[in-house]
Parts: C-alpha cells; structure tokens; sequence
C-alpha cells in the first residue's frame, strides 16, 4: 500500500497481503503520531480502510474514485444489459468520469433519481436469483452508498476525482514485480522500498 500527495510523491508506504482495517488503522495511527493530518483521500470503495480514516482522521474528507464507481457499474451491468432500466443506468454511469462542474453534478444525481423512481419498483419485481436483479441491485447500491461522496472535487481543486494517477504507479510496480518472481519477502520489501525512493527521485 502506498500513500500519494496531489504532486505524485510517495509519502508513505507498506507491505501487507492485503488491504484491511487490521493492516491500515496501526499504519495511520503511526503516520498520525508523526504529524500526517491529510485534508483529504482519494479512493477507492473499500469500507474498512474507509473506516479506519474515519477513526484516524475523522476531519479528513472522503473522496470516491470515480473512475472505480464507473469501472465496477459498469462490469456488474455488463456489455450489453438485457434490459431497458440497465441500458439506460449504463448510459448514466459512462457520463461519470466527465462531470466537471456543479450543473453537471446535480444532472446526474437528478437523472440517477429519476430512474430510481421509474426502474425501482421493477427491479424488485425481478426474479432473486436472475442475472439482471443481481447487477442492477449491486450497481443500485454502488451508486447510492457513493453519490455523498463523490463530488467533493468540484468544489475543491486540490483534490483528485479519481485515483488514475496512482493506478499508474501501482501498474508500473505490479509489471516489474512480475519480472522479479523469485525474490524472497525480504526482497520484495526491499525493492519496494528501492522503487519509491527512485520515483520520488525522478529517475524513472
């Protein structure tokens, strides 16, 4: 895991096996300790680590990623959705990572609240275990859990929409862990200690 300022310096990182509150809450609570008080976090949906800030830093402000919300919608609703109320989600969730001020903002949460009010009722009408009431349910959820915390960005210029640029880096590290396979745990740290130092160095 890696912590990321707006100007793409490496701040902060850890190995762990995966992303949990258990792993990240004694890591923030140390960074607390040294003086980290961010404004803001750009991220993804991950509702342990989201509580862990909460505890931490319960001041800083939550920004969704809204490259994930669209990535995830649109993976559960599918290519082609079979139905009217999916096609017509899907088209809403491609406008998502445009949206680039306060008027845009309230079209979309408006049209989300429209079709809410003309698909819900059908959606629950559908059959528990069919494909179409599995997605729209989950893409449902997404959208509503995420829409508080999705727009922070319009009214604050520091603070990212999405998490791209630190998909970036993590592409990049994850394509030349791949080349080095063999490294022991040890190594691995250690050349993800390496890594960031050289990113922040500008040498690569």
């Amino acid at each position: 895991m890696n912590l990321m300022t707006h100007a793409q310096t490496v701040i902060a990182y850890r190995y762990v096996d995966k992303e949990s509150y258990y792993n990240v809450h004694p890591w923030f609570s140390h960074l607390k300790e040294q003086g980290l008080s961010p404004h803001s976090v750009t991220m993804d949906g991950h509702l342990k680590v989201i509580e862990a800030i909460k505890e931490v830093w319960p001041k800083t402000i939550i920004q969704r990623c809204l490259y994930h919300i669209q990535r995830q919608g649109l993976q559960w609703l599918r290519t082609y959705p079979k139905t009217e109320a999916g096609k017509k989600l899907r088209s809403l969730l491609l406008t998502l990572c445009s949206i680039r001020s306060i008027k845009e903002r309230n079209t979309f949460i408006q049209t989300y609240e429209d079709w809410l009010f003309k698909y819900k009722s059908f959606v629950r009408t559908l059959p528990r275990t069919s494909v179409a009431f599995i997605d729209l349910k989950r893409t449902m959820g997404l959208i509503t859990n995420a829409i508080p915390n999705m727009f922070y960005y319009l009214n604050h210029s520091k603070i990212p929409a999405t998490t791209n640029s630190l998909e970036g880096f993590y592409s990049r590290l994850k394509s030349d862990y791949q080349r080095h396979r063999g490294l022991s745990q040890k190594n691995r740290i250690q050349y993800l200690k390496w890594y960031c130092y050289f990113k922040n160095s500008n040498t690569f």
